[in-house]
C-alpha cells in the first residue's frame, strides 16, 4: 500500500455544488463512486469535519485527502515485442498479435503482454493494470488501447462502462450469412465447463451488431461491432447462431467444405486460432476530448485463409 495525501481549497466557482461533484473535478484521476466512498468513511476531511457527498459547498474550505492506494501492478517488466499504432502523452493504441495472454494468471504467470507494456512504459506500475482498460483473447488479434495516466485511465474506463468507446472486428465464421443484423442475448459462465461462457437468461447483457462484407461458398467475412464487452463475447454470440468462428478452438470443430480447393483445406486445417481480428478503435481523447481513430490490416494469417476462399474454384458470392 502506498499512502497518498493532499490538501486543497474549494475555488469560489464551485460554490454551490455538491461535494461529490466538486471533487471529481479536482481530482480527475479517481471515479466519483471511489471519492464517495472516502468521503463517507471519513478518509476526506473539510475544514477537520466529515461530510456527505450531497453537502453543498460554500468556496474555500480546506479538503484534506488521506488515502492508501494499493500499489497498482506488481508483475515484472519483460522485453516483448509490442507494435505501438498511435502514442501521446496519454495513452496509446497497440497491436496485439495473436497468441499473446493479456494479463499474467494461472498458468501465465508471466511473457504477458502486460509485462511487455512494464517494460516499454514503466511508469506504467503506477497505473492499474499497467494501463490496460479492455482485453483480447489470447487467440484474437488487434487493437488495444492502454492508459499511460490515472486521469486518462479514469476517463476511458468511465467511457468504457458507458460503451462510448466504438470497438469494430473483422471475423471469418462458418456458413453463409445472408444479412447483417444485431445479436441480443445475454451470456454467463457455462454451467458445467468452467472454461467456456455460454448464453444463459440469467447472465448479463451482451449486444453485438454485425455486417457481412463478403459471402463465400461455405464461410462469411464479417465486420463486427461490440455493444457490449462481455468475456468470448463474439464466439458466444456466434457459436449460439450456428455460424462459429472458423478455428475457434473452445466453440467450433472443424469443418471442411465438400469438394472445395486443396488450397483451402489446407489452409482451414492450419487455420489453428478463432479467425478473429479487432481491427478498428474509435474513441474521444481523455484530455483533448478530440475523435481518435485507429484501424489496422488484417494480419498475415487472416489475409492468407481470406485468399484461400476467394482461390477456392467453387466459391461463389
Amino acid at each position: 500500500m502506498k499512502k497518498y495525501n493532499k490538501e486543497i481549497y474549494v475555488p469560489d466557482e464551485m460554490i454551490g455544488k455538491r461535494l461529490d461533484v466538486v471533487l471529481a473535478e479536482l481530482l480527475p484521476e479517481f471515479s466519483r463512486n471511489r471519492i464517495k466512498k472516502w468521503i463517507i468513511d471519513g478518509s476526506i476531511s473539510i475544514d477537520q469535519e466529515k461530510k456527505r457527498p450531497r453537502d453543498f459547498v460554500e468556496g474555500g474550505e480546506k479538503i484534506l485527502i488521506t488515502i492508501e492506494l494499493a500499489e497498482s501492478t506488481s508483475s515484472k517488466a519483460e522485453s516483448i515485442g509490442i507494435e505501438v499504432e498511435y502514442e501521446d502523452s496519454d495513452i496509446a493504441v497497440i497491436n496485439k498479435p495473436a497468441g499473446l495472454v493479456v494479463h499474467p494468471g494461472a498458468g501465465n504467470p508471466d511473457g504477458t503482454l502486460l509485462n511487455g507494456l512494464l517494460h516499454k512504459w514503466p511508469e506504467l506500475s503506477d497505473i492499474p493494470r499497467a494501463g490496460i482498460i479492455h482485453r483480447l483473447d489470447k487467440e484474437t488479434s488487434g487493437l488495444m488501447v492502454v492508459t499511460k495516466n490515472l486521469i486518462a485511465h479514469n476517463y476511458l474506463v468511465q467511457k468504457l462502462s458507458e460503451r462510448k468507446i466504438s470497438r469494430e472486428y473483422d471475423a471469418i465464421c462458418y456458413g453463409v450469412l445472408t444479412g447483417g443484423g444485431k445479436i441480443n442475448e445475454p451470456i454467463a459462465r457455462h454451467r458445467t465447463q468452467r472454461k467456456k461462457m455460454s448464453v444463459d437468461s440469467n447472465g448479463k447483457d451482451a449486444i453485438t451488431h454485425y455486417r457481412v462484407i463478403k459471402r463465400f461458398r461455405a464461410h462469411t467475412h464479417i465486420k463486427i461491432k461490440l455493444e457490449t464487452g462481455r468475456t468470448h463475447q463474439i464466439r458466444v454470440h456466434f457459436a449460439y447462431k450456428r455460424n462459429a468462428l472458423l478455428g475457434d478452438p473452445l466453440y467450433s470443430r472443424l469443418m471442411i467444405p465438400a469438394a472445395c480447393s486443396k488450397g483451402l483445406e489446407e489452409s482451414i486445417r492450419e487455420f489453428k486460432r478463432q479467425a478473429l481480428c479487432a481491427s478498428r478503435l474509435k474513441f474521444l481523447h481523455p484530455t483533448s476530448r478530440k475523435e481518435i481513430e485507429v484501424k489496422i490490416s488484417l494480419p498475415s494469417d487472416l489475409k492468407n485463409l481470406l485468399n484461400a476462399l476467394e482461390n477456392d474454384r467453387d466459391f461463389s458470392e
